[in-house]
């Protein structure tokens, strides 16, 4: 897959660079404002799409994040709008099985199971009914929210399932205790004009792919990490921002880890407790082989679920 056939599709995301960008053809500067602190926690404003394979590739990143920093992080999402429809003949990509290879190759780079399948059986036509889903889950969850993020990208990278379909974003909204009747309402009103907010906001920043994440502390200093990055590059834009941030400890214990995350990939496994990644997937495999763990395969790699 060349680089330029990356680069301009949203869906080829370039795996160097660990960007998916958006199909556009302009230029825009990103804004000297920033997305306003609200308190003297670090701000991360998270730009993102629920169907961006280099999003679900910081994964193990994000959960370490939570973990070592989150009682001094506020985290706020934004949808990106990465997948409008098809109408488009993009770097050569002008169908959905175009993409199929391409998540099979992410998937092994980032060492995360993603089935590229998906785009063979049952492709989505758009991301935008995920991210309206996702807002709409917001309005009566912020932390719910997060988790029917993941569930949804569980559902679709693991399960292939496609997510712009309503059956499928009922099945995660039930999984994580949100309430499917308010959230169908709010996805056929309020959510809309909410993720057009998230576009907009997305414009206004000139981001231009996903994952997208400034920093921001209540004094209005911001740092900027653009793309799929190794742990240390999150920690340091945190600590420039802060040097005097306190690190929390927390247990690497596997009952510990999966109490707080109920599935893991052996990747973050590996990152969240510091073993080595074959140990780790040693380790889980014997976890579900004694049947203390739930195992999901793919083609792609594995995921295991806390029973």
């Amino acid at each position: 897959m060349s680089n330029e056939t990356s680069k301009n599709n949203p869906l080829l995301c370039d795996i160097e660079t660990g960007m998916c960008e958006v199909t556009t053809n302009e230029v825009q500067e990103a804004s000297d404002s920033t997305p306003a602190a609200t308190n003297k926690k670090i701000k991360l404003v998270y730009f993102t799409d629920p169907i961006c394979s280099s999003c679900w590739g910081i994964e193990p990143q994000l959960r370490k994040l939570k973990l070592e920093y989150g009682n001094q992080l506020e985290i706020e999402y934004r949808m990106g709008g990465l997948l409008p429809n098809w109408s488009y003949n993009s770097g050569g990509i002008s169908k959905p099985s175009d993409v199929a290879s391409h998540w099979d190759e992410v998937s092994v780079y980032y060492d995360m199971p993603i089935d590229g399948d998906l785009w063979l059986e049952d492709p989505l036509n758009s991301s935008y009914p995920p991210s309206i889903a996702f807002k709409a889950a917001q309005l009566q969850d912020e932390e719910k929210a997060v988790l029917f993020m993941r569930e949804m990208r569980e559902m679709m990278f693991l399960k292939k399932k496609n997510l712009a379909k309503w059956e499928h974003m009922a099945t995660a909204a039930t999984s994580v205790g949100l309430d499917v009747t308010q959230l169908k309402v709010d996805f056929e009103g309020k959510a809309k004009s909410l993720f057009e907010e998230d576009l907009k906001v997305a414009r206004d920043y000139g981001v231009r792919g996903f994952p997208t994440i400034y920093f921001l502390d209540d004094a209005g200093n911001k740092e900027l990490v653009y793309g799929s990055k190794p742990y240390a590059l999150y920690e340091a834009a945190i600590l420039k921002l802060n040097p005097n941030i306190s690190k929390s400890e927390y247990s690497k214990n596997w009952e510990t880890l999966f109490s707080k995350y109920p599935t893991l990939t052996a990747k973050e496994y590996s990152v969240l407790s510091g073993a080595p990644r074959i140990e780790s997937e040693e380790m889980l495999n014997a976890l579900s082989d004694s049947g203390k763990l739930d195992k999901w395969n793919t083609k792609n790699g594995a995921i295991w679920i806390l029973q």
